[in-house]
């Protein structure tokens, strides 16, 4: 049996806020809105992850205090190149770091409005051999 890691719940101070920054300036798909009674979330996806975080106001976000989330990962395959996307939308991010030559020892870091940070690794491979093909995406943000 397959166990698949498909959401993250992340715990921010304002949904609309969190929205905007990793919609409009980190690139994440917004997957969905929903909003009722019981609730009121949105789910956003990496380009190409199989894996989704979830921000606003679901039982087990209100246990988190905002921005105590440390050290999620995202892959790329180039660094330098996602860091500059990133500052080009306006993310404060730390330099590209290179603690090992090797494939997957190259980092960079930022973090949200509410301070959850993020760890950005570069895999090369994933440029040849990305987690979900492309002829497999197109649900939710796997696109």
């Amino acid at each position: 049996m397959d166990w698949t890691l498909e959401v993250v719940i992340l715990p921010v101070s304002d949904l609309e806020s969190a929205v905007e920054f990793y919609r409009d300036k980190v690139g994440f798909e917004l997957d969905h809105r929903t909003t009722n009674d019981q609730m009121d979330v949105a789910q956003l996806t990496p380009r190409g992850s199989g894996c989704s975080i979830v921000v606003g106001t679901l039982p087990a976000q209100q246990e988190m205090a905002p921005g105590s989330m440390r050290g999620l990962q995202l892959v790329v395959a180039d660094a330098a190149a996602a860091r500059d996307e990133l500052v080009g939308r306006g993310v404060e991010c730390s330099e590209v770091t290179v603690f090992d030559e090797r494939d997957g020892g190259t980092f960079f870091g930022f973090a949200d409005p509410d301070g959850n940070t993020w760890a950005v690794q570069q895999l090369k491979v994933r440029g040849d051999k990305p987690l979900i093909p492309l002829e497999h995406r197109g649900r939710f943000g796997a696109s």
